[in-house]
């Protein structure tokens, strides 16, 4: 069945000509038809609470993914703070005499911990998931 149709006559900018061209090529479309879709859409009453509706659910996954990274920094920050406490609780001053032998381990320590801190990373675990997964 054929539609009866009206001819119109416009002018585009060169830059968005060629975009029509080419976005018509990859659709395997006539540049008529897209502007048909287009134009509908863009008169569409709805359009606009459609395209609102898109935006809210975007915001919305974005605003989860910043509270999951929220959380991820807060228990970073409180974990370093419980090492450092720690670590000048437990670890008295030395002598002069032990220091030369003591950042000798300490460089040692410190590789093997980011030896172990690679790896952890490259397996995808998280100490993050593994505390919020423990119920307080």
């Amino acid at each position: 069945m054929a539609r009866n149709r009206i001819k119109h006559t416009f002018r585009l900018p060169p830059d968005l000509s060629r975009q029509l061209a080419e976005f018509a090529i990859h659709k395997r479309a006539t540049q008529a038809s897209i502007v048909e879709a287009a134009t509908a859409s863009f008169l569409s009453p709805d359009g606009s609470e459609r395209m609102e509706a898109a935006v809210t659910r975007r915001l919305d996954r974005l605003a989860k993914q910043n509270e999951r990274l929220e959380f991820q920094v807060e228990v970073t920050n409180e974990m370093l703070a419980l090492l450092v406490r720690l670590w000048l609780n437990a670890n008295p001053p030395l002598p002069d005499a032990a220091m030369a032998a003591a950042q000798a381990q300490g460089k040692e320590r410190y590789e093997a911990f980011v030896h172990s801190l690679a790896r952890k990373l490259e397996t995808g675990s998280r100490i993050a998931v593994d505390v919020g997964s423990r119920k307080f």
